[in-house]
This record gives structure tokens, sequence and C-alpha cells, in this order.
């Protein structure tokens, strides 16, 4: 039998299930009037996911099932699968709450299907995942304790939904998003189903945020399920923006249909684009008479520029942010932040200000200059050099007084001192002011290397209202802003002198870039030192780093250049030195500062904010780091690292 699938790929917004319900009315009835025997929304259509902790509200529980049941209203002449929060009211969950479960609804005709071999007229999602961003066990109840309180198997209750279409029976396999990713799980819930051996198609909708990489990923592990069970398998994912308070997340829809040989016969297109696809599927055949569809690969740069920008328009959307402030140094992060911008919001909402002090070079202040006319934004200059003097002098020249005993004293600014003082005078006074002046907020622009090890000022460059690029590595920056010029405005609008003059924060003459000094931070190498400490999914410390430098292999783990650790760091004693001083400051004032830190969008796969959790527990060393460290300190040692 033929059968004609609308695949909803709505954009959701998280905590409106009204304007949700809107959307999915208008997507039913224009499947409806293209005859489509079924359409499909992805999970938790109606309230959406990253809620926080809106689920504890009752009256915001009952409103999502009162636009449920108008969509299962709806259901005339159509079978409509979609997500929504199911709730047992006569039930608690393990936190004593009312018991709510992440549910896949199935409506024809008006009323919901599926309660003939299972305890509720829906299905229940089984695997809850608990790590990076996902916080499932906190608010729902899993089909694996319910199986458990009820005496039975999960594996016993996995069971499919029957439909009928034109006197044909269907049995759908329902899963939700998740229960996809089974490999490391011990209930295979498509196995499950599938065992049960009258399933002729796999639905999974999903609310599934966007990483660099994931659905090349996604694709081998649901393909693979596919071809296993010989079913073919459509995969319903959501656009929009969704946050857990200090991570945001991007969600590209990307929906999949793979036949029953594991081919990828649908792929929807362009990514973070809201749509309805009609696909018709033989089920007789599985798909398998549908031809190959084209699957792009979601790892290279086109695809982190699309998640920024369409993070960064709906962002300011959500917050009502119409015009955006970005100080400009003449360096390529806030280059790049400014072309994200300009692109996102439109340069005429734009406003950049060069804000130097004695330090900065008239090279940088030429490139932040013709960085603004390349882009057709606004742009002004305010010197902070008379307003940084004023407070060095007030400080040194205001008494503290001891009460007890009558003295007074003065306090000594140091060059670092002065050096944090111009970067919370850019933000916290000129910035700040600005955007309240141009009626906008001002932004973050600092990249994940400086943001690991907290190289920025507290207050100071590290304020705004969202960090677009602080997901991002700095030979990421370089790539997007080559990208940037390229593809996306087809002409150099970042200054190619950006793209080659020392990345540098100008704070002091030391840091010279007209002599070619610049940041303590050696991209080339520390990107890949830092990643491996946040990024990895079994994450790298010092012990593991050590190791692989006293056996030669660490560019080769780290994926860094060739030869440059011996470059940089002429014995152990050096390597030792850099490595401690990093690790320090990413277990201290680089986690305080974070902790302080704006909203990150998310890009990787794991960003900082609710998807790395921390704790300022200080630094530990473990027992093998300080043996090996002592190993290749001794004498005997240093002469082989010579």
């Amino acid at each position: 039998m033929e059968i004609k699938i609308a695949l909803g790929q709505m954009k959701i917004v998280p905590g409106r299930p009204d304007l949700n319900f809107n959307i999915m009315k208008q997507m039913i009835q224009n499947a409806k009037s293209k005859n489509a025997h079924i359409i499909v929304f992805p999970e938790m259509a109606i309230p959406g996911y990253l809620l926080g902790d809106t689920w504890e509200q009752q009256s915001f529980l009952r409103d999502c099932e009162e636009y449920g049941r108008l969509i299962i209203e709806a259901s005339e002449d159509i079978v409509i699968l979609f997500g929504n929060v199911g709730i047992d009211w006569n039930k608690t969950g393990d936190d004593g709450r009312v018991r709510k479960y992440n549910a896949f609804f199935i409506a024809q005709n008006g009323r919901q299907l599926g309660d003939e071999n299972f305890p509720y007229p829906f299905r229940i999602k089984t695997l809850l995942p608990n790590y990076r961003e996902f916080d499932d066990e906190r608010h729902f109840y899993s089909l694996s304790k319910l199986a458990l309180e009820l005496g039975q198997k999960p594996e016993d209750m996995l069971t499919p939904v029957n439909i009928n279409l034109a006197g044909n029976n269907i049995g759908l396999g329902c899963i939700l998003c998740e229960d996809g990713w089974s490999e490391d799980y011990n209930t295979k819930p498509v196995e499950a189903i599938s065992a049960k051996g009258s399933v002729d198609l796999f639905v999974n909708i999903s609310s599934s945020p966007f990483t660099l990489g994931k659905n090349n990923k996604r694709n081998r592990v649901f393909s693979k399920q596919a071809r296993e069970t010989e079913i073919p398998l459509v995969y319903v994912n959501n656009v929009g923006l969704q946050n857990n308070g200090k991570t945001v997340y991007g969600f590209d829809g990307s929906s999949t249909v793979y036949n029953k040989n594991g081919d990828v016969v649908f792929y929807s297109s362009p990514p973070f684009a809201q749509g309805l696809d009609i696909f018709t599927l033989d089920l007789s055949k599985g798909g398998s008479n549908l031809p190959k569809a084209n699957v792009p690969d979601d790892s290279d740069i086109s695809y982190i520029y699309q998640a920024l920008n369409y993070g960064i328009q709906n962002f300011t959307q959500t917050l009502g942010i119409n015009k955006v402030v970005i100080g400009i140094s003449g360096g390529i992060d806030s280059a790049v932040s400014a072309a994200l911008y300009a692109r996102a919001i439109g340069p005429e909402n734009l406003l950049l200000v060069n804000m130097p002090s004695i330090y900065n070079s008239q090279t940088t202040r030429n490139l932040a200059k013709q960085l603004a006319e390349n882009l057709g934004c606004l742009y002004t200059v305010v010197p902070i050099q008379k307003s940084v003097e004023h407070t060095i002098k007030q400080v040194e020249s205001t008494p503290v007084l001891n009460p007890s005993t009558g003295e007074q004293s003065y306090l000594k600014i140091s060059p670092f001192i002065t050096e944090n003082i111009q970067a919370r005078d850019r933000s916290a006074r000129v910035l700040s002011a600005l955007a309240a002046a141009f009626g906008g907020g001002f932004t973050c622009n600092a990249n994940k290397a400086e943001t690991t090890v907290g190289y920025s000022t507290l207050y100071g460059d590290l304020a705004g209202f969202l960090a677009a690029l602080a997901d991002l590595w700095k030979h990421q920056v370089y790539e997007l802003a080559r990208y940037i010029n390229k593809e996306v405005y087809q002409r150099e609008v970042i200054p190619e002198g950006i793209l080659n003059i020392v990345p540098s924060a100008e704070l002091s003459f030391d840091q010279s870039v007209d002599q070619g000094k610049g940041d303590p931070i050696s991209y080339p190498y520390h990107d890949y030192l830092f990643r491996s400490f946040v990024q990895w999914w079994n994450r790298a410390t010092p012990e593991d780093i050590l190791i692989w430098y006293s056996e030669g292999v660490l560019e080769e783990k780290l994926g860094c250049r060739p030869g440059i650790i011996k470059e940089l760091f002429p014995t152990p004693a050096d390597f030792i030195s850099d490595l401690e001083r990093w690790w320090r400051l990413y277990n201290g004032m680089g986690l305080a500062k974070r902790i302080q830190a704006p909203p990150i969008l998310a890009v990787s796969r794991r960003a900082f904010g609710f998807d790395h959790r921390e704790a300022q527990n200080g630094v530990y060393y473990t027992k093998k780091y300080l043996e090996t460290k002592e190993t290749l300190l001794t004498p005997l040692s240093r002469g082989r690292f010579c």
C-alpha cells in the first residue's frame, strides 16, 4: 500500500503551547488539502522541550493537555502523530509531583489510539537522556520505570500501534528521540518493537538540538536500524531555538526517511527551516523502489555559519532586541561577530564602536574602521584613555582609613590591574551606555579558548547579552571569517589585515601588534589542548596529556600540527609549567568567570553552561600525574627531551 506522509517540521516555541498549536493546526489543514494519510510532528510539539522547571506548573500542564485534545479533535480524515506531555493525575513521579510522561500521541477520527495493548492511549519514552544538556529524569517517568512498577519487562510493553487506512491494517513502531539512540542502553526499543512481528513503519519523533556532525552519526545509527529490522523509518525533528538558561540551542530539523535497506530516500532541506513535506512511501516495498537522496555533510563550516546566523536571529527576536552594539578592536573575534550580526539583523541595526587607549595601534584602529565601512554599519570611536587615567588616579589618591588606628594608606594600581580597568571601562561604561542610548544590547565576543581559561575580564569583555562565538575554537573563528567573506558576502567584508594580524588584546605595550606581540595563548596548540579538557566525550586531564607527551604521541592524540610542541616548549619543565598554568585557570578563575558569563550559543558536542556542568572544587592532580611529572623532571629524563 502506498501512503502519503506529511512531515511537519515545525518551529517550536518553548513554553508556548498556544503558538505551537496554531502552527500544527495550519499544517494539518495543509496536509489534508494534499490528501496526506498521516502527518507527523516532532517530540514535545505542543509544550516545547527545554523548559526547565516550568514542568512543575500544573496550570501549564493543563494547558498542554487541552491543546493536545484540540489536535486530537482535528484528526478527522487524517492520522496525526505528535509529541506532548502525557499526564497521569492519579499518580506521582519520583519527586512527589503529578506524574508526567514524555509521550507520543496517535490520533485518528477524533480519538486516541494505542490503548488496546498498553496502559495509556499514548506511547511513552523508554530511554530518558540524562547527559549533556538533557535532564529528562528530573521531570518525566520513563517506560522502564513504569514496567518495573507493573512487574513487567520494558521489552514486553514496547508494542506497536495499529491504525487502519482504507481498510488496511498498518503497524506503527512509535519511538521518541533517545529511543533510537539505544546503543549504550540495555533496552533496545526498536529491536523490542520489531520483534513483535507486526510493524510496517517506524516513526521517530524528536526534539534534537543541532551539534556539529550529529546528523552524520544519526544517519549511520538509524540507517542500521532500518536495515537490520528491514522496516522503513521516518524521523521528524523540529526547528527553532530553545535554551536551559546558560546554553542556547538551535534545532536544525533535518527530518529524514530511511527505506528498509537503510538508504536515505528523503532529507528535508534547507536546515533550520520550517516546512511541511509530503512523502509517498510504498509499504509493500519498504521504500526500496525509491532513489537515494542527497545527504549533506553537517560537519563543515557552512553548518556552523547557518547555526550561528539562525541562533542570533531567533535569540534577538526572543529577547526583543532589535539593535545591537559591538565593540570592535580590529581583531578577528569582534570582526566575525560584527559580520554575523550584520547579516542576521541588518547592518542598519548595528552600531560598531572602537574604544582605543594609548596601547591600541593605528593598524587596528584603521582595520576597525575599514570593517565598519565594508559592512555598512553605523560606526563611532570612543577613546578611553582619559577615563582609565582618571580611575587610576582616583583609586591611588583616595585614602583608605583604618578606624582602629586612624592610619591612612593608599592602594597601588599595577600594570595588570590597569589592563583590567581598560576592559571594564569599555564594557561596563562605554558599551552599556551606548547600548542603552542606541536602544539595544551589546555583545560578548569571546571565543571558546578564551572562555576555557578565563582569558577575559569579569564585567569587562566577558559581559554582554549573548556570547555567539564562545563555542568556537580560535581556528574555527578564522575558518568562519574566510567562509563569511567567500560564501556569505562574496566579497572581502572582514579585511585581510584582520586575518593576518597577530591576535592581541592590546592592553599594554607588551602586546603591541606592530611588533608581533600578542596573546599568551598559542592557539595552534592550546585550541587542541583545551578541546581535550572540555569537548572530548572522555575528557582528558593533565595525567593523560603528560603521559602522551612522555610517549611522544601528544600531537597525534590532540590533532594539532606535528612539531609544534617542541617549538613552543624546549624542555619538559617548560611544557609542564604551561600545562599546569592553564589547568589551574580552567578549574579556577576561568570557571568562576564562566559561571557569570552570558548565555552561549551551542554548536559543538559540548558547550559551556548547562551542557558542561561544573563545580568550583579547585585544582586536582592525580597520583599518576605527579609520578610522571617527577620522572620527567629528573636529570636522567630531561636529557631525552632536550
